[in-house]
């Protein structure tokens, strides 16, 4: 199963509404239509991780009991749901933010930062098209807002449209530079096969001064950078270092568990993804500890965690959530290929990333259409993007599509990258291309 990329995970949110101080601590007033519309005036934009603590999410709620009119809490309180979910990874709190979200909307249709919450909640639900409508509204409402631009960039990046978004994240970084900028700019290099740019902007983001959050982010994606090029030494400094800055980074703890894989010490690596797995039941994590339990025999261990999966997704889709190419690939590789097909061809109609080109292309080819799979698997990998996972996807199909060139150039490359991307999958990908030579 394919690992949620960095702006699916919505790991950094745009910033949208008050400051907590100014959401809780200012002073009471008779005129509490004044003190709402004065509030709103002198808000102060803030990342909302930083309100994503149950203590927080209660301020902000015990405010609006008091001041119901005060539309830029309640897009504060709605970003900060689809936050919650992200740290808890319960999704139950998108039905919360969009209630909130509506209350914003009611009272300030054209408000640049409800428009911007809307987008937020749209991409975590996997709705790009409707987020980019979303921020295309909240920069017409407001051409001069950062967060708005943010939002058409992660909207553009998951439909595929990679020349807008980079245009979109330097339009940000313009208005105003900071973390949230760099970290937009350097996925949209890493996906380029720009990886030293990348690592350049992401270090921006790990400077002191900076939250324990964005420099857990940063270090995190830093040490993917590095696996995804088998430096794994370096890799693993980079995920001590996140869990440095935060003890709870579960993704950090998943990249040490990775590092295990690629010293061979997979029992070490079963352990951690039990662990995140006790945790935090997400569908990337059990699956991958799945295909673990699967490399080393153990398959009813196995079908429990693929079953854990099947529930994830199950609740995902009950919270309004649309399936992204991580299952199509999962179902491909643990279900039907057939319905995989479905699943790709559906999203592929909405948007054409790379990672769904991928998805739909090894669907088709797990159905035993590997003529059908080679313009979508090929057009997976047109970016240059340097991820082992995508290199061998094109150099299975190619060798089935009777290729045997090409497909020794994409396995090749896909080991000489990573040679340890897969406990299931590498060893496969190292007989395929042995069988080619």
């Amino acid at each position: 199963m394919p690992r949620i990329r960095r702006l699916a995970l919505a790991a950094l949110p745009v910033a949208v509404g008050l400051t907590l101080a100014s959401a809780v601590l200012l002073p009471n007033s008779n005129d509490g239509d004044a003190r709402e519309r004065a509030t709103a005036r002198t808000a102060t934009v803030v990342a909302p991780k930083d309100c994503a603590s149950d203590g927080c999410i209660a301020a902000l709620q015990a405010w609006l009991r008091t001041h119901p009119k005060d539309g830029q809490a309640w897009s504060t309180l709605a970003v900060a749901y689809v936050d919650r979910a992200r740290v808890t990874g319960r999704t139950e709190w998108y039905p919360r933010a969009q209630s909130a979200l509506d209350k914003a909307l009611a009272l300030a249709p054209n408000d640049d930062a409800a428009l911007s919450a809307a987008g937020i909640l749209a991409a975590a639900r996997h709705e790009f098209a409707a987020a980019l409508r979303w921020g295309d509204r909240a920069a017409a409402a407001n051409p001069y807002s950062a967060r708005a631009q943010i939002v058409r960039a992660d909207a553009l990046v998951e439909l595929g449209r990679y020349p807008q978004a980079r245009d979109a994240a330097t339009a940000a970084d313009n208005l105003e530079p900071g973390v949230p900028t760099f970290t937009r700019l350097s996925y949209l290099d890493e996906l380029a096969g720009r990886t030293d740019r990348a690592a350049a902007l992401l270090r921006r983001g790990v400077e002191p001064g900076n939250t324990p959050a964005d420099i857990a982010f940063g270090r995190f994606h830093l040490g993917e950078l590095a696996r995804n090029t088998g430096n794994h030494a370096a890799a693993a400094v980079e995920y001590e270092a996140a869990l440095a800055a935060d003890p709870e980074h579960l993704a950090a703890r998943a990249g040490l568990a990775r590092v295990e894989v690629a010293r061979g010490n997979l029992p070490g690596a079963i352990g951690i993804y039990r662990a995140i797995v006790r945790q935090m039941p997400l569908p990337q994590y059990a699956a991958e500890l799945g295909e673990l339990l699967e490399a080393t025999g153990d398959r009813a261990g196995a079908a429990q965690q693929y079953a854990v999966v099947r529930a994830s997704i199950a609740l995902s889709r009950s919270a309004g959530v649309v399936d992204g190419p991580e299952i199509t690939v999962f179902e491909a590789d643990h279900g039907s290929p057939a319905e995989a097909v479905r699943l790709g061809q559906a999203e592929w109609k909405t948007r054409q990333s790379i990672h769904v080109a991928d998805a739909l292309g090894w669907a088709l080819f797990r159905a035993g259409r590997a003529a059908d799979a080679l313009p979508y698997v090929r057009a997976a990998t047109r970016l240059g993007t340097k991820d082992a996972r995508l290199l061998y996807h094109r150099g299975m199909v190619e060798r089935a599509a009777g290729l045997p060139a090409d497909a020794r150039r994409s396995l090749g490359r896909a080991l000489a990258l990573d040679p340890h991307f897969s406990a299931l999958e590498g060893p496969r990908a190292r007989a395929a291309l042995a069988g080619l030579r």
